[in-house]
């Protein structure tokens, strides 16, 4: 269950650091409403994960997790440049983050 929790918190991340940009410096609402919810639940599930998993492997796997879909979806909706070199380095992340897992 700490795994799940784990993941769903990095998919939070991602979407608190993407509400963040969105917020223009807290002075939209609804882009600023979601960063916080946001970034409560990531960081509770974050906490929640923490007490049957180490803290250097949880830690990484949250925040390989909302990186990689941070700058997949800047990737996507065209507000980062596509590069291979990028997609390369991102599926790195998720590579390394899917051997922490397999380690554990």
């Amino acid at each position: 269950m700490s795994w799940i929790v784990l993941i769903a918190s990095g998919v939070l991340e991602a979407v608190w650091a993407t509400a963040l940009g969105r917020s223009d410096g807290f002075t939209r609402l609804v882009p600023s409403v979601v960063f916080g919810v946001a970034l409560l639940a990531s960081m509770a599930g974050l906490a929640y994960a923490m007490r049957e998993l180490p803290v250097g492997t949880s830690y990484a796997v949250w925040v390989g997790i909302g990186a990689s879909l941070t700058v997949a979806y800047g990737m996507w909706s065209g507000s980062e440049a596509v590069s291979l070199a990028k997609v390369l380095l991102l599926l790195g992340i998720v590579v390394c983050v899917v051997g922490l897992k397999v380690l554990h």
